[in-house]
C-alpha cells in the first residue's frame, strides 16, 4: 500500500532541491529509469542523468518554485498545481503549471508530466 505522507515528503523534497539549485538532489527523488515530459509534447528525458541535466538548465534560469495548493494523490499518483517565478529581460513573470508524479512501490519517482504552455505566462511589471 504506498505511502500517502512519504509521497507528500518527496514532493517537498523536490520543490525544496530545485529552489535550493540542486539538481542532482532532484534528481535522486526519482528511480533510475524514470522520465520527465517538461511540459506535455515535448522530449521525455530518461533516467537520472538526463533527468539532472534537465533540472540543472531548469535552475540555471534563475527560477524558483512554489506550491500553490494541495497535493492530491490517489494510490502511486499525484497531482499538483504550483507557479514558477522568474525574471526575463529584467521582467518579472509566472507560469502556473500542473505537475503530476507516478511513484513506484518504494515510493520514487517513476514519472513527472508537467502541464503548461506558453501561453500561461503572466508578466508583472
Amino acid at each position: 500500500m504506498p505511502d500517502t505522507e512519504k509521497q507528500k515528503n518527496v514532493i517537498h523534497d523536490y520543490i525544496a532541491a530545485f529552489n535550493a539549485g540542486a539538481p542532482d538532489a532532484m534528481a535522486a527523488l526519482f528511480s533510475d529509469d524514470a522520465t520527465v515530459e517538461d511540459p506535455i509534447g515535448t522530449t521525455t528525458h530518461h533516467g537520472r542523468e538526463a533527468i539532472a541535466s534537465f533540472y540543472g538548465q531548469a535552475i540555471s534560469t534563475g527560477a524558483k518554485i512554489s506550491l500553490q495548493g494541495p497535493i492530491c494523490m490517489a494510490g502511486l499518483h499525484a497531482a499538483f498545481p504550483f507557479a514558477v517565478s522568474l525574471s526575463i529581460n529584467g521582467q518579472e513573470h509566472r507560469i502556473d503549471v500542473i505537475d503530476t508524479f507516478r511513484f513506484d512501490e518504494d515510493g520514487c519517482i517513476a514519472e513527472m508530466r508537467a502541464y503548461f504552455e506558453a501561453s500561461d505566462l503572466t508578466s508583472f511589471t
